[in-house]
């Protein structure tokens, strides 16, 4: 089968300190990541041996913090994007790590889904990687949460990088009515999508490809349909995708994020992102 994995180890920090993030508040022990180094491993080596049962994944890295400060992280992401049956590996970073590790990724399947954290990096230094990544041709994109506080630094981010960069910006959605329709404006001159991320969508008992052929993974094994629904499906070791995969229809209320809802087929979001759904590059952007 052809699958899309959402993987998530154990690792709960950020070298980074964003107001509006729970996870900058958390400093992982050597435990922690002793543990989750070992569950990164574990999970390459099941990607391996699914070649010979004849899936094609997708994966994409996505910790609750920063990965590519640990070393495991960069590894599997190259031994992964050298794999034949892997179509793509992506991962959600800040950049924030050194890039010369990338010379060895296969340009063709790797991918950056690259957050920018105004005021806790320098735009100077944020635009030297993604320039890094834009030269050796490793495709990415760049966005943001949308707090106003951020605007002028992400309109001046975007009169900077290269045209063919694709950039999201993230709808603030912890205060209702954030928004003015001038605000809107200016957040969709950035992003033409933007208007797509900043509704809630009803989603419950509607169709989704979650649980089907897109899996979230926790370290262990765990599987979930979809990661804001707790409920567990199944172990991807023990279990296998083909005993995982079914039709299930959302359970939760509404779908607010990016990574849920463009798994929902009603949306058709394919024809906007086409084979970069998963890193979140607009087809009519590039």
């Amino acid at each position: 089968m052809r699958a899309t994995l959402y993987y998530r180890g154990s690792i709960s920090s950020c070298n980074y300190d964003c107001p509006y993030c729970p996870f900058s508040k958390n400093k992982d022990n050597a435990q922690t990541l002793a543990k989750d180094r070992l569950q990164v491993g574990t999970f390459v080596n099941w990607v391996k041996d699914q070649e010979q049962e004849g899936h094609r994944l997708s994966l994409f890295f996505n910790p609750y913090g920063e990965g590519l400060t640990h070393r495991w992280y960069r590894e599997a992401m190259i031994e992964l994007s050298h794999m034949a049956h892997v179509d793509k590996v992506a991962i959600q970073t800040n950049l924030s790590a050194k890039l010369d590790w990338t010379d060895d990724l296969n340009p063709h399947k790797a991918a950056f889904w690259a957050s920018y954290h105004p005021g806790q990096t320098e735009e100077a230094k944020f635009l030297q990687q993604c320039l890094a990544l834009h030269k050796r041709a490793i495709p990415f994109s760049v966005g943001s949460v949308g707090v106003r506080s951020a605007f002028a630094a992400l309109s001046s981010l975007r009169r900077i990088l290269p045209a063919d960069v694709y950039m999201w910006v993230n709808a603030f959605k912890d205060h209702k009515n954030y928004y003015t329709d001038d605000d809107i404006d200016f957040l969709t001159r950035l992003d033409p999508h933007f208007n797509r991320n900043a509704v809630d969508y009803e989603s419950f008992g509607r169709d989704c490809l979650a649980g089907e052929d897109v899996f979230y993974v926790q370290g262990a094994g765990l599987v979930k349909r979809c990661y804001k629904d707790r409920s567990v499906i199944g172990h991807l070791y023990r279990d296998g995708l083909t005993a995982l995969s079914a039709k299930r229809a959302c359970r939760m209320s509404i779908c607010d994020c990016y990574i849920g809802y463009i798994h929902m087929p009603e949306l058709e979001l394919q024809s906007v992102y086409g084979s970069r759904l998963l890193e979140r590059i607009a087809g009519d952007e590039r």
